[in-house]
């Protein structure tokens, strides 16, 4: 199993970033597939989940400001984030069935 995070980079308040998370030897339409950030100092932070039902679940802190999505084609999980704050800023991972698996992750970092 290979989760390969991409899409992050440099952006500035209040701009918008899409993470893609390609899966490769799982089906992100048969897992529970989530998305997490590590901020320095920090635990990991759990952010969104789409199970295999496709019902969607945020934290508070991204509601209303960050969507998951999947593609069953691509095989590929996403992370719309818009509306981006300083806080924002870290590491971004995706998972599979319940943390089983990770991915190496992609760095945002919004600036104010």
């Amino acid at each position: 199993v290979q989760l390969v995070e991409s899409g992050g980079g440099l952006v500035q308040a209040g701009e918008s970033l899409r993470l893609s998370c390609a899966a490769s030897g799982i089906s992100v339409s048969n897992n529970r597939m989530a998305w997490y950030r590590q901020t320095p100092g920090k635990q990991r932070e759990w952010l969104a989940t789409i199970p295999q039902t496709g019902t969607k679940y945020y934290a508070d802190s991204v509601e209303g400001r960050f969507t998951i999505s999947r593609d069953s084609a691509k095989n590929t999980v996403y992370l719309q984030m818009n509306s981006l704050k300083p806080e924002d800023t870290g590491a971004y991972y995706c998972t599979a069935n319940c943390g089983t698996y990770w991915g190496q992750g992609t760095q945002v970092t919004v600036s104010s």
